[in-house]
C-alpha cells in the first residue's frame, strides 16, 4: 500500500500572456502548495478500481471520467490496483484538485508497481507537470515550463471556496484581454509582510472575468480583507488570504467560518 497527499495548488500570481493558435492560454504563474489535500492510497490488486469518500466526495465519478483513474491507464501497465480517493478539497475551485489528485496517483502507482512515470502526463491537464513537484514554482507557457525561485519565507494563508463550482474554459473565454504583461521575477524576501506587498504587485488576470460570472467571489475577497492580500487562486473560485502567522490565520478562518458557516475554510500553510 502506497499513500500520497495531494496537496492544494494555490496560484499566488496568475498572468495571460498570449494564446496559442490551438486555443490554449500562455500563463506566467507563482505556485505554491498549501498543507491540506486530499489523500490518495495505491494497493495492489488483480484489477483497476477506484472508490472515493471524505467530507466532499459527494459528485466525484469512480470510473473512467476521474482524473485518477485516467492516471493510472497512462501507465498502460498489465497490474491491477485498487485506488481509494479521500476528497477534502472542493471540486472545479481553483486550486488544482484534480489535477493535484492524479499527480499524487503517478507517483503513488509508480511506487507500488516499480516502474517509471509516464512521460506524456501533461495529456492529463496543464497543472499536472506542477503538481508532481508541490513546491513553490515559476509556471510557464500553458503549463510545461517550470523554472526554481527563491525559496519563499514563512507563509500562513486562509482558504475560502463559497461552495460554487466554476469551470475553467468559461472564466478564459469571459477574459478579454488576452496578452498581458509577464510577472516580475520572485524576490528572496524573509517576512510574509514583504512578501505580500511584492504579491499585491502582481497579478490575477482571472480574477475580474470569474467575479462577473460568479459574483460571491468579491464577498469572499471582502471577508479576506484583514489579511495581509486577498486574491483568487487560479481560475476561481477559491481566494486566499496571506497572513503573518499561524494565530492570525486562525483567528480570520474563525471569524468567516462564523459568518458563513456554508463556505468551505482553512487555515493552512503555504510553502
Amino acid at each position: 500500500m502506497v499513500s500520497r497527499l495531494a496537496r492544494a495548488k494555490i496560484n499566488l500570481t496568475l498572468h495571460v500572456t498570449g494564446q496559442r493558435r490551438d486555443g490554449y492560454h500562455l500563463l506566467d504563474s507563482l505556485v505554491c502548495f498549501a498543507g491540506v489535500g486530499d489523500q490518495i492510497t495505491a494497493q495492489s490488486a488483480d484489477h483497476l478500481s477506484l472508490s472515493v469518500e471524505g467530507p466532499l466526495a459527494s459528485g466525484v465519478p469512480t470510473d473512467e471520467r476521474n482524473l485518477v483513474w485516467k492516471a493510472a491507464e497512462l501507465f498502460g501497465h498489465d497490474s491491477g490496483a485498487h485506488i481509494s480517493l479521500t476528497k477534502n478539497l472542493p471540486n472545479a475551485a481553483g486550486i488544482g484538485g484534480g489535477s493535484a489528485d492524479a499527480a499524487a496517483s503517478l507517483l503513488a502507482l509508480a511506487e507500488l508497481w516499480d516502474v517509471p512515470l509516464p512521460e506524456n502526463v501533461l495529456d492529463l491537464g496543464a497543472d499536472v507537470p506542477v503538481c508532481l513537484a508541490p513546491m513553490a514554482l515559476r509556471m510557464h507557457g500553458i503549463g510545461e515550463k517550470l523554472s526554481l525561485v527563491p525559496a519563499l519565507p514563512p507563509l500562513w494563508a486562509v482558504l475560502v471556496n463559497p461552495g460554487v463550482a466554476l469551470e475553467t474554459p468559461p472564466v478564459f473565454n469571459a477574459l478579454t484581454v488576452k496578452e498581458n504583461p509577464e510577472m516580475e521575477c520572485v524576490p528572496d524576501l524573509q517576512s510574509a509582510a514583504e512578501f505580500a506587498g511584492w504579491c499585491a504587485l502582481q497579478r490575477n488576470d482571472l480574477q475580474a472575468p470569474a467575479i462577473g460570472l460568479v459574483p460571491v467571489i468579491q464577498d469572499v475577497l471582502n471577508a479576506l480583507a484583514p489579511s495581509l492580500l486577498a486574491r483568487m487562486s487560479g481560475s476561481g473560485a477559491t481566494c486566499f488570504g496571506l497572513c503573518a502567522s499561524a494565530e492570525d490565520a486562525e483567528i480570520l478562518a474563525n471569524f468567516i467560518r462564523a459568518n458563513h458557516p456554508d463556505w468551505w475554510v482553512v487555515a493552512t500553510t503555504l510553502s
